[in-house]
């Protein structure tokens, strides 16, 4: 019966492609994690702006841990925020796979990572709507999702490219651009 039973690989992608996406997402995306919050502390340094408590308190709503004022446990606040950078990572790590790499691709990351942030706190009632921000907070914190979004993809657009290029690019290769007479690479292919 057609379309019932998928051949792995028909489709540009296999199990080992998605293992590989796995580990080398979670390398990538804690790396991001790690340069971002560097980045984030030469900045405080610089602007005085006090260190976040958002990370801590989106994961204490997300479990149920209990809640307490002011200052946050910094181990709740790590997990959360380096929990996340990993976890995203994976998706960036995914794009590279499938071909999607670059600044382009990094550029478009960027945007996941903000709404995957916007998410998370909107619904926990943690954050507020990036609309009713200080324009100077928003500056900031985009251009330390940025930092995040683009290292994270330099990592795994490096390690996509030791298996060669995705199908996207194969497919790109055929004939550059969109054009309606390129269909899709052959199964398997």
């Amino acid at each position: 019966m057609p379309g019932r039973w998928v051949n792995p690989g028909a489709h540009g992608y296999s199990p080992g492609m998605i293992r590989r996406a796995l580990w080398q997402g979670l390398l990538a995306g804690t790396a991001g994690g790690v340069v971002m919050t560097l980045g984030e502390k030469i900045e405080q340094a610089v602007t005085g702006r006090p260190g976040s408590h958002v990370p801590a308190r989106v994961l204490q709503r997300l479990t149920g841990l209990p809640e307490r004022p002011g200052t946050q446990p910094l181990p709740a606040n790590w997990a959360m925020h380096y929990g996340q950078a990993a976890l995203l990572g994976v998706l960036r790590s995914v794009m590279a796979q499938a071909g999607l790499r670059g600044p382009v691709a990094s550029a478009q990351f960027t945007v996941v990572r903000l709404t995957n942030d916007q998410i998370l706190e909107n619904a926990t009632g943690v954050g507020a709507p990036p609309a009713t921000w200080p324009r100077g907070e928003l500056v900031v914190d985009v251009l330390h999702k940025a930092v995040y979004a683009f290292v994270t993809g330099a990592v795994a657009d490096a390690l996509a490219a030791r298996h060669g290029p995705g199908p996207g690019q194969r497919h790109a290769a055929l004939r550059p651009g969109r054009h309606p007479d390129v269909g899709p690479l052959p199964r398997g292919g």
